[in-house]
């Protein structure tokens, strides 16, 4: 009943926090898609690179949040933006690279080899091929590695409330700092919603844009 009164009392601000954590998301992964798929397209055309690309996005991945904060802060000071919205956008691009290059890389690699020597036959450019067939027959793992990225960056982005980027995480920062447990499962579970309705949207985007019988 104390949960149900907090929420009651502070509906707003959970809601002025759940779209502070959408801006964060929506801007971050915006810049992460337009990075990650092509530059996962363009390696298909080069293995050597794709190693040290998909070697390097590994290792960010391995890298703790709050140490990437605290190693970006010094550097971004320099131009007066060492906390805020600026690095937690800058962490969440780096952390969903992984997802989305792997994805891409392998979707493009794997179509059909049959189905590229048909697009061929009747013609097709190689930027046709790409835009017609190649993309559309690796959707479902494209956006598979977009639906990963998306998730882990909601999650990612509760921790950037530590250095000021505002979200749903400010709600779990001051609930622990005040002991409030209400806060802290508002914030919580609010975070889970935003989750699950994300990958739920991207699925329904993938199925769309999906050609039938793939």
């Amino acid at each position: 009943m104390d949960f149900l009164d907090y929420l009651g009392r502070n509906y707003a601000d959970i809601f002025a926090h759940t779209i502070e954590h959408m801006q964060l998301l929506g801007v971050s992964l915006t810049i992460a898609v337009l990075i990650g798929v092509p530059l996962g397209i363009y390696l298909t055309t080069n293995e050597q690179l794709a190693s040290t690309v998909l070697q390097a996005a590994s290792i960010i991945l391995t890298i703790p949040s709050i140490a990437l904060f605290g190693v970006m802060i010094p550097i971004l000071s320099t131009i007066g933006q060492g906390i805020g919205f600026l690095p937690a956008v800058i962490a969440l691009i780096l952390y969903s690279q992984l997802p989305i290059i792997r994805n891409t890389y392998t979707a493009i690699n794997n179509v059909d080899p049959n189905i590229r020597d048909a697009a061929k036959g009747i013609g097709m450019t190689t930027l046709q091929r790409l835009w017609k067939v190649e993309i559309p027959n690796g959707m479902p793992l494209i956006m598979a590695g977009v639906r990963t990225a998306t998730v882990l960056s909601i999650g990612i982005g509760a921790i950037a409330a530590f250095i000021g980027s505002g979200g749903l995480g400010v709600l779990i920062d001051m609930g622990i700092s005040r002991g409030n447990q209400n806060m802290v499962l508002a914030g919580a579970i609010a975070i889970s919603i935003l989750a699950i309705a994300a990958d739920f949207g991207l699925k329904k985007i993938q199925v769309k844009f999906s050609p039938k019988g793939i």
